[in-house]
């Protein structure tokens, strides 16, 4: 699939929503082995299942299973899903069961139910080459009566030959998430500016600046900035994988290399830290910044912390803020008809019903999507996404072109070397080269 341009896609939805906070990123991880030992997980194109045909797309209009089953990787909005789902179940008779993961092992474990015929009704995906993996597994749901209703551009990403495959969540947004009490990231300007300020905070006994070691927040996060910061992303990924560029090669993954060696000598290392652990130090003032996204607003709660805010990674004078659609609903075609036209009645329910959008907007904190929508959940890190948005100040995730196990299997094994070695910033770029080419030669 090719890389959709984000920046209209946001500016349109800038005119018609506002903002609230929204959940987690997702994880990519290397598919199970089939039979043969391929490790597709019955996703080439030999071993895909069928489209199921089914010809009621409407959602309401043809018979509907009495249960379904969720599985979505989010775990900020676990608890909320389960609230809607039971909302869900008063309202239309039909029972709502919830699957939950933890987000490292999500693909993973979803693609060996969904091989094995054990798969959920509804599951959720990201965009780029995992729903290219995943296409063969999801229902066509371009006839939905209120998918004309999305603001323009917000269904490309999950759209592939005509068909639409997937209901976007929310847009999100990350970056440098700060405490506004110990800097004011609106200095950074330049990489330079970035190194400066960790050591300077060193020297003041604070953290500057954190990491943690799950495989997103350690690597596939903070990676994304030197790819978007290409002047052809796409290209650039596309000329990566041929061959004809390296990482090694090019100025802005160099000083990208230099950041991340900056990092580890004059930052705690991510691999003692994880995602509860980081956004609580921020949150009670013992480091300044971390690289994280608007969803991890939901967790100042805990420690009624509010001065806090969004801004960019200032690699290369970056000065555009990361935002996306993170995830999508998707409908198992391997369910049964009653079951997909059951999935589908939830979704319209969801993004359509009283009901269903004060769980959108109040509880999940989901940004609105659906032209018109407001919400007037809005917290601190999701109102500078609203910001940025509207100033057309906003950079892709063209980390959802990587191949599918990337992150997972391939680069954060070696960034946890990294950050417990003394490489080069030279030879990080090399090994990160390998491992690019790696993951293309074993991808499914």
């Amino acid at each position: 699939m090719k890389m959709k341009k984000m920046l209209s896609i946001l500016l349109a939805a800038a005119l018609t929503v506002s903002v609230a906070a929204c959940g987690g990123g997702s994880d990519d991880t290397k598919a199970p082995a089939d039979s043969n030992g391929s490790g597709n997980a019955g996703t080439s194109d030999q071993e895909k299942p069928a489209d199921s045909g089914d010809e009621e797309n409407s959602g309401g209009d043809a018979a509907a299973a009495d249960k379904i089953i969720i599985f979505q990787s989010k775990v900020e909005i676990q608890d909320q899903l389960e609230d809607c789902a039971e909302a869900f179940t008063e309202e239309t008779g039909i029972e709502v069961e919830i699957w939950g993961t933890t987000g490292d092992g999500f693909l993973q474990e979803l693609k060996t139910k969904l091989a094995n015929n054990q798969g959920p009704t509804i599951f959720n995906q990201a965009g780029g080459a995992e729903i290219d993996q995943l296409q063969g597994y999801c229902a066509d749901l371009t006839g939905l009566d209120f998918l004309d209703q999305f603001a323009p551009g917000v269904l490309d990403d999950s759209t592939i030959d005509g068909k639409n495959l997937g209901i976007p969540y929310t847009v999100e947004g990350f970056g440098l998430v700060y405490n506004k009490n110990l800097c004011d990231a609106s200095t950074l300007k330049s990489t330079d500016d970035f190194i400066n300020l960790i050591k300077e905070q060193k020297a003041a006994g604070v953290e500057g600046f954190e990491l943690s070691s799950e495989d997103y927040f350690l690597i596939g996060h903070i990676m994304n900035t030197p790819f978007a910061l290409q002047d052809d992303p796409a290209k650039f990924i596309a000329d990566l994988e041929a061959g004809s560029v390296k990482l090694a090669d090019n100025d802005i993954f160099k000083e990208f290399a230099d950041m991340m060696v900056a990092i580890r000598e004059n930052c705690q290392n991510p691999l003692e830290q994880n995602y509860d652990g980081e956004v609580g130090d921020l949150a009670t003032g013992k480091a300044a910044m971390i690289h994280q996204g608007n969803w991890c607003a939901g967790m100042f709660t805990d420690y009624e912390f509010t001065n806090a805010g969004l801004a960019p990674l200032p690699l290369a004078g970056n000065d555009k803020l990361a935002v996306a659609v993170p995830s999508y609903w998707s409908i198992n075609n391997t369910a049964t008809p009653e079951e997909q036209e059951a999935g589908k009645q939830f979704l319209k329910w969801l993004y359509t019903s009283e009901t269903g959008k004060s769980y959108l907007y109040s509880q999940f904190g989901f940004i609105p999507l659906i032209t018109g929508d407001t919400s007037d959940s809005l917290d601190v890190l999701s109102a500078d996404v609203q910001k940025y948005v509207a100033d057309g100040k906003t950079i892709g995730w063209p980390n959802r072109l990587w191949p599918a196990s990337a992150v997972n299997v391939y680069f954060a094994p070696l960034t946890q070397e990294f950050f417990t070695t003394e490489m080069s910033a030279a030879e990080f770029l090399e090994a990160l080269d390998n491992a690019y080419a790696e993951a293309v030669a074993n991808q499914g």
